[in-house]
């Protein structure tokens, strides 16, 4: 499948979900085993100390690798998946990218860093995680 036919096919699977939609998250990029993922700041994202809430860096890390996931194998369904929070997620922007580590038969491995943007487009990691999947 070609690049552009990815990203249409992901941004059409991104928009038939209704969280996603709410929290604004937008496919910026998609290619073989590959997803780059946006979401604006608001201020209902965050949490008491004005940080996006650790709720949101967990749904961007695995929705993007879930997506990337996607890429290679269809559809999917997350068994487990970690974070690790990094440092406050503080940003104009948030910038989630996921690939594949490892595609089996039935489980894919992947991994994804989210990038906390600045009004600068300065970019800062602030968090990591790791996802398996099952194919659906």
């Amino acid at each position: 499948m070609r690049e552009r036919d990815l990203l249409a096919e992901v941004a059409a699977v991104n928009a038939s979900a209704a969280f996603n939609r709410w929290a604004g998250f937008e496919v910026l990029a998609a290619e073989p085993g590959r997803v780059t993922l946006r979401m604006s700041w608001r201020e209902e994202a965050g949490q008491y100390a004005g940080f996006l809430h650790a709720g949101l860096v967990g749904a961007l890390i695995d929705t993007a690798c879930g997506f990337a996931a996607f890429t290679q194998a269809g559809r999917v369904l997350a068994s487990h998946y970690s974070i690790n929070c990094l440092a406050p997620a503080v940003g104009r922007a948030f910038i989630a990218t996921a690939e594949v580590v490892r595609a089996g038969k039935r489980q894919i491995f992947t991994r994804a860093e989210l990038f906390a943007e600045d009004e600068s487009s300065a970019r800062k990691l602030v968090a990591t995680g790791e996802t398996i999947l099952m194919t659906a």
